[in-house]
């Protein structure tokens, strides 16, 4: 097939944003490209997106792929709705070996003209905003607001940034050099010698329920950036999002003279569990992971043959001292509860409250204080129906609702959950979050606030004082791990206190947020998510780390 998206045409549309994502990677300073308003995407964007996504609903989701078997399917909104899309069951038997076949052609285009072609999807991708959006609120339950931010350009920022990186490491070392020794009176030895990124093999990214697209699209970019031919296996009920994304790298690859293979997808059958068959075959040689920590630990034991990326549970902890702005420090902190109900892996779980109380500018408060605040603020939050629904979206599953209902029963409620009706989706299960308060005082194994409870659910625990707060701390980031840590206080000392434990166990630190920025979110081309040096992620999104893995560099030497 003629191509009819040549590197030059490439090279002219997008070598700029590439220069300009890989000076973000170096300053760390704010920038994206991809806009997070729903206007800027043009004034139809978000009737031809609503249209989009009803359009696939109901439909066969026919991707053209080799060894295509049958039909898989099933998910379920959150909110409620069926989505009744079905799609290509595979063979991987004959599958594998087509992806394996475009691979060498993929390989020689070199560093730059596979990082123009990633960057070709995400434009494209970025163009369907709004129809992801919905694609993803849909699978996730998150609210559509936070679908189209956080699935849409935040995912597609996370996706550039592993181009950036993966460029960057790729081009370390030139693509050729002379190479002369001298010999004194002798001629010198010559050589010419080239230098190529080779890619691993087959890449397996297995996506997430919650976020399939910002989870998902670092591993699958990082790879495919590198070489790798990449297989997408979506969570079962979050598929369309990242099938979505599938297609749209199948056809850019096909217009850019490549073989589509090169991205392919992989869903289940009920109760299949393919990822466990897939993760084993010799021919994947990298895994990327989002999920729980039984699943993460039996790939990493199991899939001996592959390079496994793995982001597992934690045990995201707020240490609370002192504060010079104490409402601002409720209100960051009740936002950063109640965000998607919980229900993400840097959501904070354990507040660490000295029992003697905390210093702030409205004067000492006591513990009793600080955990009755900290729950009427977030009761005035979500006090009102509809911004509850904006903020909370709806529980993922029905285990975030058990794990949410058995909370209660931990220790006494400083703040019950309570039902919200979404009058859109009367089938959405919405519920506000839980705050439970508990003591550390006397030690016990099986406290509810050394290992992780997903969802809306939050431990105020009592401490005897900030040197408590802060072993427990160290031990729950170094038995449990934790994607974050956030602390409050006005003391130099403790500050630095807090900063060795986050260095000594590689855990990232926020420090007295009480404004628009919270401890949930990250910046791609700013701030690492993840350490890949605690028991929560074995990698960070996004470093060097992440993706110089990825490939091998392989010398070939000639007599000059």
């Amino acid at each position: 097939m003629a191509a009819e998206l040549t590197v030059p045409l490439l090279s002219d549309k997008h070598r700029s944003t590439l220069d300009q994502a890989l000076a973000a990677i170096r300053s760390r300073a704010y920038w994206s490209p991809h806009p997070e308003h729903p206007k800027a995407y043009g004034e139809t964007a978000p009737a031809d997106g609503l249209a989009a996504f009803e359009a696939v609903r109901g439909t066969r989701f026919d991707l053209g792929q080799p060894g295509t078997d049958g039909w898989a399917g099933g998910e379920v909104s959150p909110y409620g709705p069926e989505l009744g899309v079905e799609y290509p069951h595979v063979d991987p038997d004959v599958l594998l070996p087509a992806m394996k076949a475009g691979m060498g052609a993929w390989r020689d285009a070199g560093p730059e003209a596979r990082a123009l072609v990633c960057i070709e999807i995400l434009s494209r991708i970025g163009a369907r905003t709004h129809e992801f959006a919905h694609a993803v609120m849909h699978t996730s339950g998150q609210a559509f607001m936070m679908a189209f931010q956080a699935g849409g350009p935040h995912a597609q920022d996370r996706g550039l940034e592993a181009v950036a990186y993966a460029y960057e490491e790729q081009t370390r070392v030139p693509g050729q050099a002379d190479w002369s020794k001298p010999q004194g009176k002798r001629d010198p030895l010559a050589l010419g010698k080239t230098f190529t990124a080779v890619p691993r093999g087959i890449s397996l990214m297995i996506g997430c329920n919650t976020f399939p697209t910002w989870n998902g699209y670092p591993g699958l970019f990082a790879s495919l950036a590198t070489g790798n031919a990449v297989l997408v296996k979506p969570h079962p009920r979050a598929v369309l999002p990242l099938a979505l994304t599938v297609k749209v790298a199948r056809e850019v690859l096909a217009e850019a003279g490549f073989d589509p293979n090169l991205v392919a997808l992989a869903v289940d059958r009920p109760g299949e569990g393919i990822a466990k068959t897939l993760a084993v075959r010799p021919e994947i040689k990298l895994i990327d992971y989002t999920g729980s920590t039984e699943f993460g630990d039996w790939l990493e034991a199991n899939a001996r043959q592959a390079q496994v990326y793995t982001e597992k549970a934690g045990v995201n902890t707020v240490v609370v001292d002192s504060t010079s702005d104490y409402k601002g420090m409720l209100s960051n902190l009740a936002f950063s509860l109640s965000l998607y109900s919980g229900q993400m892996c840097t959501t904070p779980q354990n507040l660490l409250i000295p029992r003697d109380g905390i210093e702030t500018d409205a004067g000492r408060k006591s513990y009793d204080e600080v955990v009755a605040d900290l729950a009427a603020s977030v009761g005035g939050l979500l006090g009102d129906d509809a911004r509850a629904n904006a903020l909370l979206g709806a529980l993922v599953n029905p285990d975030v609702k058990t794990r949410l209902e058995a909370a209660a029963g931990l220790g006494e409620v400083a703040l019950a959950s309570r039902e919200v009706v979404n009058p859109e989706f009367p089938d959405a299960v919405v519920r506000t979050p839980v705050m439970v308060k508990l003591d550390a005082s006397k030690p016990d194994p099986e406290a509810p606030y050394l290992s992780e409870c997903f969802g809306p659910v939050s431990f105020a625990v009592a401490v005897d004082s900030t040197a408590d707060a802060l072993d427990l701390l160290r031990r729950t980031v170094r038995e449990k791990g934790a994607m974050t840590v956030g602390a409050y206080t006005t003391s130099a000392d403790t500050e630095r206190a807090i900063e060795e434990v986050c260095l000594e166990e590689s855990a990232q630190l926020s420090l007295n947020l009480t404004g628009g920025v919270y401890v949930n979110q990250t910046a791609a081309f700013s701030d690492f998510h993840g350490s890949g040096g605690n028991p929560a992620a074995n990698a960070a999104l996004c470093d060097g780390a992440f993706v110089s893995n990825r490939f091998r560099m392989v010398e070939i030497r000639r007599q000059a």
